[in-house]
């Protein structure tokens, strides 16, 4: 079977974005730019090797990146040239394989790339000499004359694409394009021109997504923030996979009811040891000494926790102005505060295991709503938290999530909006599973948005 390489990109000096540090190496949401790039193809199953183009003057970010990730695919870090194709050429003749194996070439500035693109341009592969990842030009594009400053012609918008990465290659081909370019240089933007210059075989396309932007200019980087905010990770759904449940110990706070109390009791149906703590069981969150009484009641028990769960919350409607002093505190104290607690009190005991922290967010902290100002920015302040701890204790090993539910079928939802068609609400068996897809998961320092609609497109775990 033919191997996959990627080739990933980095040697830029980002002259455009600005600052003494290249863009791959700024931070964004918990990690550095070029670590979210690498971490997508270390854990996508098709990908066999990594091999990264960096600029000398920053080798040792790389370096330091792959040793703290473990990143075991990465085989080679290479100096990288002066331009794109110099170190595109670079990275193509450092492979040598007699099975003429696959070479796909992408920017280490777009950390979006999903595992959708990389597989479908793998397959791609099987059938084109080259493969580009494009999407339709939604904007009017012009062609300017050679002063810049006069339209000379504006083509056909519906014939236009604008080209992403990854590009695909058969190894062959890509070595054979930088022969001709050695020889006979053209002038290009990317490694899929090469190929169309030379007439080296066709060039298949698939359709990309409008998330895998490429990190450019200082505001990308907002932008950036913000699509990890909203961006869907779409989860396995297959039931074989919560198998390696089996004997991992979890403890979920605000687990006697609703979401939590369903992910106590699905990890329980796959063999996993799981306490569901509450108020109901004389936990209470926003007490540090109550919270570590439980870890450690679990942990003499068992002698390690692998995941820390929490759900608790509560809402209280009103506008801010008829809101009593007391009732907003509460309602910080255990939305927030709690899992401030719930973080700090877990933090030894997930050390041990490299395990997972779960935190709860909901729809609303995109944007606050009115008359729960509160709640909404409770939530939003959990994920913020949630991002800033997965990079502090990234070097452990610990990973920190965030599921945000649309609304779903509990009883904090009854009590505060009454009867609705259920049909329209997620169930809370659903959320459920798609919680313990993320803690069987590597993803680290991400909101995962768990939608209705998406209910449809898989298996429905509502009962």
């Amino acid at each position: 079977m033919k191997k996959t390489y990627v080739i990933i990109l980095a040697a830029g000096s980002s002259t455009r974005f600005g600052g003494e540090i290249p863009k791959q190496f700024s931070k964004l949401a918990g990690k550095l730019v070029i670590e979210h790039t690498i971490d997508i193809f270390e854990n996508h199953p098709l990908i066999d090797e990594i091999i990264v183009v960096v600029n000398p003057q920053f080798r040792f970010y790389v370096e330091e990146i792959v040793t703290k990730n473990n990143f075991r695919k990465v085989k080679k870090i290479l100096n990288g040239g002066k331009t794109r194709q110099e170190s595109s050429k670079i990275g193509v003749f450092s492979i040598d394989d007699d099975d003429d194996a696959y070479v796909l070439i992408h920017d280490a500035v777009r950390p979006f790339v999903s595992d959708k693109t990389i597989s479908e341009v793998i397959r791609m592969l099987h059938e084109y000499e080259s493969v580009d990842v494009a999407i339709d030009a939604t904007d009017t594009v012009i062609m300017r004359d050679e002063t810049g400053t006069v339209v000379r012609d504006i083509p056909d918008r519906s014939k236009l694409m604008l080209g992403q990465t990854p590009q695909g290659f058969r190894l062959s081909v890509i070595q054979e394009a930088y022969k001709r370019f050695e020889e006979n240089p053209l002038k290009v933007t990317d490694d899929c021109g090469l190929v169309v210059g030379y007439g080296l075989g066709r060039v298949g396309i698939v359709k990309g997504e409008r998330f895998n932007i490429k990190i450019t200019y200082p505001e990308d980087l907002y932008l950036a923030d913000k699509i990890f905010q909203v961006r869907r990770y779409l989860l396995t759904q297959d039931l074989s996979h919560f198998d390696s449940l089996s004997e991992k110990v979890i403890c979920v706070f605000g687990g006697t009811s609703g979401i939590g109390k369903s992910i106590v009791e699905a990890a329980k149906s796959y063999g996993a040891h799981a306490y569901g703590f509450s108020r109901r069981t004389g936990v209470d969150v926003k007490n540090a000494e109550s919270v570590r009484k439980a870890l450690e009641e679990v942990h003499n028990k068992h002698g390690q926790i692998h995941y820390v769960v929490n759900t608790a919350a509560i809402m209280n409607l009103g506008t801010i102005e008829a809101r009593e002093y007391d009732s907003i505190k509460e309602e910080i104290e255990i939305n927030y505060f709690g899992s401030v607690v719930i973080a700090k009190e877990s933090y030894r005991f997930l050390r041990e295991t490299k395990g997972m922290l779960l935190l709860f967010a909901s729809s609303s902290y995109t944007r606050g709503r009115e008359l729960y100002s509160i709640y909404s920015s409770t939530k939003a302040a959990i994920v913020n938290f949630a991002q800033a701890l997965a990079n502090e204790w990234s070097a452990t090993g610990i990973r920190v999530n965030v599921i945000n539910p649309e609304r779903t079928d509990t009883e904090l939802r009854r009590k505060n909006f009454g009867y609705e068609d259920s049909s329209l609400l997620l169930s809370p068996e659903y959320v459920a599973h798609i919680s313990l897809s993320v803690l069987l998961s590597h993803l680290n320092g991400q909101v995962i948005d768990v939608r209705k609609h998406d209910c449809t497109e898989g298996l429905d775990f509502s009962v």
